[in-house]
């Protein structure tokens, strides 16, 4: 599907409109691919001359074939963020030609409805292609400080949880399973932040911005570091959170433990008692009849007391 997007030259908002389409007062500045078929990239090719990429081949991590020009046209690879029903990256191609910009990507994402609706609602909020792209850049970043921040929140309770008086061995695999979530998602903000960084030092090595767009990046270049130093936090503090969930394991596998090792000390008198009284000869008490039964019945039950009663004084049933 091809989104064509033009700005309005007198009132400075960005619009969709349709290809083929002449509009006065306006110039296209914008065209967003989603998930293109075989039709649209004719379509582009035909009327732009511009070779869209395969998206099933946008995920190479060599630089050189993530940010180069080719043929005049600067072409960028970046990773997005999206969170809506299962957080994950997902990666864009940017093809910036002339005074038009291009991106192509496989799913819809909230970042690029974001940008539209700001475009559109706030009059000069970008002015060429290059403002739509660092718009993009720009918001993409609030949206992973936005991640960071909804993390913030669950590990809130989340602590809460692990302090809790009897942390059962099923909350702790509970904790386990949400801590894994919130690393997952803390280390993919991490990479996109990384991946926005690059794409944005390659733009202002190759002297491709004007005064106005350098200050905007470099603010933008501010906050991606301030967001680094809080995924590295974060790191520090789930790390922190999985071993005390950890020990708290242990310490309930080490109860269960010392129970058996308990009860395994305090039956050792009974059945040394038992080993006695089932030996192949004549002993004193059987003469007794019921009474020497009952006899040794109490014998081996007192002295698997007595141990239980020391155990308990000492503490080490608790």
């Amino acid at each position: 599907m091809i989104n064509i997007f033009a700005l309005d030259n007198e009132k400075k908002r960005l619009f969709q409109t349709q290809l083929g389409v002449n509009h006065n007062n306006s110039h296209l500045i914008w065209i967003d691919v989603l998930d293109p078929v075989e039709e649209d990239i004719i379509r582009i090719k035909e009327n732009f001359n511009i070779n869209l990429p395969d998206t099933e081949t946008l995920g190479d991590l060599e630089a050189s074939a993530r940010f180069f020009e080719l043929d005049e046209h600067l072409h960028l690879r970046t990773d997005f963020l999206i969170d809506e029903d299962k957080v994950r990256n997902v990666r864009v191609a940017f093809i910036l030609s002339e005074n038009i910009l291009f991106s192509v990507h496989k799913e819809d994402l909230p970042v690029f409805r974001l940008v539209r609706m700001r475009a559109h609602n706030r009059p000069g909020s970008v002015n060429n292609a290059k403002d739509v792209l660092l718009d993009l850049y720009s918001t993409d970043i609030e949206h992973s400080a936005d991640a960071i921040e909804e993390i913030y929140t669950r590990l809130e309770y989340i602590g809460q949880t692990m302090l809790q008086p009897k942390l059962t061995d099923t909350d702790a695999a509970d904790l386990l399973h949400k801590i894994a979530y919130e690393e997952d998602i803390n280390r993919r903000v991490r990479c996109n932040i990384m991946d926005t960084r690059r794409a944005l030092s390659f733009l202002m090595r190759n002297k491709l911005l004007d005064e106005s767009q350098q200050q905007e990046t470099l603010q933008i270049l501010r906050d991606i570091d301030s967001i680094e130093n809080h995924t590295l936090y974060l790191f520090d503090k789930l790390n922190f959170i999985i071993d005390a969930t950890v020990g708290f394991v242990n310490i309930n596998q080490n109860k269960i433990t010392k129970i058996f090792s308990v009860v395994s000390v305090a039956l050792m008198p009974p059945t040394l008692v038992a080993s006695i009284y089932g030996m192949n000869f004549q002993l004193p008490e059987f003469k007794w009849g019921i009474w020497g039964y009952l006899f040794v019945l109490f014998y081996m039950f007192l002295s698997a007391l007595l141990p239980m009663l020391f155990f308990k004084r000492k503490g080490w049933l608790h």
